[in-house]
C-alpha cells in the first residue's frame, strides 16, 4: 500500500511542484478556496495523458509507443469477455476532511472504452483524453458517489486544502508520517492503490526518457 501511495503522491507532488514557481501561490490557493485547486488537480490528471501521447498522431513510431503505454497499463487479460480482454476502470474520490474546503475531485478510467479508440493514417490510435475523465464536484454529490461502490472504488481523503498546497512545497514526502500523522486517509479497494501508483510511476518514466537527449 505505501509504495502504490509512494509512486501516485510524488507524481502528484511533482506536479504540483512545477506549478508552484510563485512563492506566493499557497496563499492565493487558499484564499481562492477548494473548487480552484480542484480544478488544478483535475487538469493535472487529465494533461498528464495528454502530454505523454501527444505525437500520437503524428507518425507511425509514437502511435505504436502510445498503444504500448495503455497496453501495459489499461489492459487487463480477461477469459470471461468476448475479446479476451477488458479495460481497467477504476474510480476514484479525492477528497479533504475537511468539509468546508469543498475540494472533490472524481477521476476515473476508461470510463466509455468505445470512445478511446480511432482510426488514423497509421491505423487505430488513442485519443488520450478518453482515457481520463475527471469531474469536479460539490460535498453533496461526493458524498452520494462515496456510499456508492459502484461509482468510487477509493477515497483518498486529504486532512485539509493546506495539507495538499503543502506538498508542492516539499522536496520529499514522507508517506508512512503522513499515514501515521492521519494527514491522509484511505476508504475502499486499497488494491487501487496499487494500480495508481504504477500509472503514475510508468507516466513519471515515460517523462523521464521524453527528457534524455536524443
Amino acid at each position: 500500500m505505501h509504495a502504490g501511495f509512494a509512486s501516485f503522491t510524488k507524481h502528484l507532488q511533482h506536479t504540483l511542484h512545477l506549478g508552484t514557481a510563485n512563492s506566493n501561490l499557497p496563499e492565493i490557493t487558499e484564499k481562492l478556496g477548494g473548487p480552484i485547486v480542484a480544478q488544478g488537480i483535475a487538469a493535472i490528471f487529465q494533461l498528464g495523458f495528454v502530454y505523454i501521447m501527444r505525437d500520437a498522431i503524428l507518425d507511425a513510431a509514437h502511435a505504436q509507443k502510445a498503444m504500448r503505454f495503455f497496453n501495459d497499463n489499461f489492459v487487463i487479460s480477461d477469459p470471461s469477455t468476448n475479446d479476451g480482454q477488458r479495460y481497467y476502470q477504476g474510480k476514484f474520490l479525492l477528497r479533504t476532511k475537511k468539509a468546508g474546503d469543498n475540494l472533490n475531485v472524481h477521476v476515473e478510467f476508461c470510463k466509455h472504452p468505445e470512445d478511446i479508440f480511432f482510426d488514423s493514417p497509421f491505423g487505430k490510435n488513442i485519443n488520450p483524453l478518453k482515457i481520463i475523465t475527471t469531474s469536479v464536484i460539490d460535498e453533496k454529490t461526493a458524498d452520494r458517489l462515496e456510499s456508492d461502490p459502484s461509482k468510487v472504488d477509493l477515497v483518498i481523503r486529504f486532512k485539509d486544502l493546506a495539507s495538499i498546497i503543502n506538498l508542492a512545497g516539499k522536496e520529499d514526502v514522507d508517506i508512512v508520517g503522513l499515514l501515521l500523522e492521519n494527514v491522509v486517509q484511505l476508504t475502499g479497494n486499497v488494491g487501487h492503490l496499487f494500480k495508481l501508483g504504477a500509472i503514475a510511476t510508468d507516466i513519471e518514466l515515460s517523462l523521464n526518457l521524453d527528457k534524455q537527449p536524443r
